[in-house]
């Protein structure tokens, strides 16, 4: 179902902007237009020639495509294609080639001629690229030109490898690679120095001459680079908004993509606003925020300057209003995540009974939980309630091979210290010394050490919970079989992760479940993980345990982005002398610290991402013109009675 069609004002947005329900929904859609055009191709008896992109957006899009060949009869006979780029150097047998992407995803999957399929070649001698790039463009308008062209857009605002400073005349030519793709694609490559840091790509003047294009663009992390190209000025510095100068683009996101955008941040800039209660909310600490003065100052004459004089006269002045909205934001606030017991008011965001409470923390990965939320988890301990922590993921990818030499080393020297028998393990350790120490980038780990890894961080786990006051017994290591692929890319979740959530939480039987609702985790881990519970209790659900009746679902977030503040419903302060328990906690894993794996973009340790980002919570609130605090953790809870409106 499309939600809104068309963009809301020439001024504002520049390209015509379709916002869907979700990424399969807008996969469909494009999935459609291009079997569109081949089949019109078809009936002309010509060829259709499309541009294809890579990357984690057009892959739905190439799921769909082949399902509507094998189920629809979708010939691809007459098709030929032109990728955007590949990176150089690179072997196209490689697993990170794009050249294995595409045929992985479809060409082995459809009945199109080899011969007629195009990508750069990334094994070119550095002297050969200019002839081959000039090759390309001339295959491209031998053709006939490109019928439709599909893209997706970094977070540097590339199309193709069009980094900032791209030109509009530009064509197909080998290029440096952005810093922020090259950090972008680490949990690919595994590490930065594994990522290629050039590619060939096409040029933005040869996509701009493609008679159609389609850009997909999916999740909060795309929205600031999507705001830019969609409502900021054309500039080399965003290659992406070159887009403007197309007389037919469409551009299909999801509700998360649009976050930054005006539409979601302050429509009622741009048209007429529905006024539901989570709009006045955002509205009023909207501008409480763009004038820095606490809720209860802003004025009558604020409100008219800003172009929310209809919100006004719904309250009857700004006196109420500030008032209304500020008691809603200030009874967020608790000391009491598990309830207080004998409490009586009616705004606390936890239920004071039962006085001690069974809380089930899920944690994606083996140090999620502490990261996240450890503040409140110390704080549940303390104040007596039965708390469990299920780890859904070994998270062994994350683990450095030396330190999967030393501990490996170091269990075949203490055995050896107490005089006992390890000649097995000595071999296994040979062996795991020898393929690390021959490991090639991006080769998967072998069994032995896959569990060398895992181990490695179930124990730093396990140690983080003692610290934390959670009993032993109330550490599970589920060990979620999706995710034991050995790299970054994991498989599909299936039953048998479902079922082990949902075993597990009818042996709990909890009164609140935490769950890491960070689907911005660039890996994935956590949408998916996230997905598995809500699948398990939906099962549950429908099977009819009365348990759940009682239970609470609260959502935290991880250490890339915090919950807007408007959609905060549980906030716990945090003590300085808390905080640095939550920073002991998460040392206890030590294989993240210093220099975790992967990153991201952001090369801060986690316990320093995750004490800003509770310290700029805090301050949020302190400037709204709330209690000042140290620090906040924050919460929202997910309403499985209205999803829909939670989606919203």
């Amino acid at each position: 179902m499309v939600k809104t069609l068309n963009y809301i004002e020439k001024t504002i947005e520049k390209l015509p902007v379709y916002v869907l329900e979700n990424k399969q929904e807008g996969a469909r859609i494009i999935a459609g237009i291009i079997a569109g055009v081949i089949k019109e191709k078809q009936a002309r008896g010509e060829m259709a020639v499309l541009g294809l992109a890579t990357g984690s957006s057009p892959v739905k899009v190439y799921r769909e495509l082949v399902r509507l060949h094998h189920e629809e009869e979708l010939s691809f006979k007459n098709v030929i294609t032109f990728n955007l780029d590949e990176y150089f150097p690179m072997s196209p047998d490689s697993h990170k080639s794009y050249v294995h992407f595409m045929y992985k995803h479809l060409f082995n999957h459809i009945d199109i001629d080899p011969a007629n399929v195009h990508i750069p070649d990334g094994t070119l001698k550095i002297d050969q690229v200019a002839e081959f790039c000039n090759a390309y463009e001339d295959k491209i308008r031998a053709c006939g030109g490109i019928d439709i062209q599909l893209l997706g857009i970094g977070r540097s605002g590339h199309i193709g490898f069009n980094e900032p400073g791209a030109t509009v005349n530009s064509q197909t030519r080998l290029v440096k690679l952005d810093p922020i793709t090259i950090a972008d694609a680490i949990k690919d490559f595994g590490s930065e120095e594994a990522v290629p840091h050039r590619a060939i790509t096409m040029g933005i003047d040869t996509i701009l001459s493609a008679r159609k294009i389609v850009l997909a663009g999916w999740g909060k992390s795309k929205s600031p680079i999507l705001k830019k190209m969609i409502e900021g000025p054309v500039t080399p510095e965003v290659p992406a908004s070159f887009l403007q100068m197309h007389e037919d683009v469409t551009v299909y996101l999801d509700e998360a993509a649009t976050s930054e955008f005006t539409r979601t941040k302050a429509p009622w800039l741009v048209g007429v606003c529905d006024w539901t209660p989570k709009m006045v909310k955002r509205a009023v600490i909207w501008l409480s925020q763009k004038l820095d003065k606490p809720i209860l100052k802003l004025t009558d004459e604020d409100y008219k300057h800003a172009g929310l004089r209809d919100l006004l006269a719904s309250y009857g002045g700004a006196y109420d209003l500030n008032i209304k909205v500020f008691g809603q934001i200030r009874d967020t606030i608790t000391g009491w995540p598990g309830g207080k017991p004998g409490a009586t008011e009616k705004t606390r965001p936890e239920r004071p009974e039962p006085a001690v409470k069974r809380s089930l923390i899920f944690s994606p990965h083996p140090d999620d939980d502490v990261i996240s939320m450890g503040g409140t988890l110390i704080r549940l301990a303390d104040q007596g309630h039965d708390v469990h922590v299920a780890y859904q993921t070994s998270g062994n990818i994350a683990v450095f091979d030396d330190d999967a030499i030393r501990f490996s080393q170091f269990a075949v020297d203490l055995l050896r210290s107490q005089k006992i028998d390890c000649q097995e393990l000595g071999n296994a350790n040979a062996e795991l010394k020898d393929f690390l120490t021959n490991k090639k980038p991006g080769q998967v780990d072998t069994p032995y050490v896959k569990t060398v890894k895992g181990l490695i961080r179930a124990g730093e786990a396990a140690a983080g919970c003692r610290f934390s006051g959670v009993k032993e017994e109330n550490v599970h290591f589920l060990n979620l079989p999706f995710y034991e692929t050995g790299q970054v890319e994991k498989s599909p979740a299936s039953d048998a992760d479902v079922q082990i959530i949902i075993d597990l939480l009818r042996k709990i039987q909890p009164h609140q479940i935490f769950a890491a609702g960070d689907l911005q985790d660039p890996h994935g881990t956590h949408e998916v993980c996230l997905q598995i519970i809500f699948k398990a209790i939906r099962f549950i659900r429908a099977a009819g345990d009365a348990w759940l009746n009682d239970c609470y679902v609260w959502l935290y977030r991880g250490a890339w982005q915090e919950w807007d503040v408007e959609d905060i419903e549980m906030a716990v302060p945090i003590s300085p002398s808390e905080l640095m328990r939550k920073r002991k906690a998460i040392f206890k894993h030590q294989s993240q610290k210093d220099e975790p794996v992967f990153p991201g973009e952001d090369k801060r340790e986690f316990w320093q991402r995750a004490e800003a980002r509770n310290r700029e919570t805090a301050k949020i609130y302190d400037q709204l013109g709330l209690t000042e605090y140290e620090a906040i953790e924050a919460f929202v809870r997910y309403p499985f009675d209205d999803e829909d409106s939670f989606l919203k």
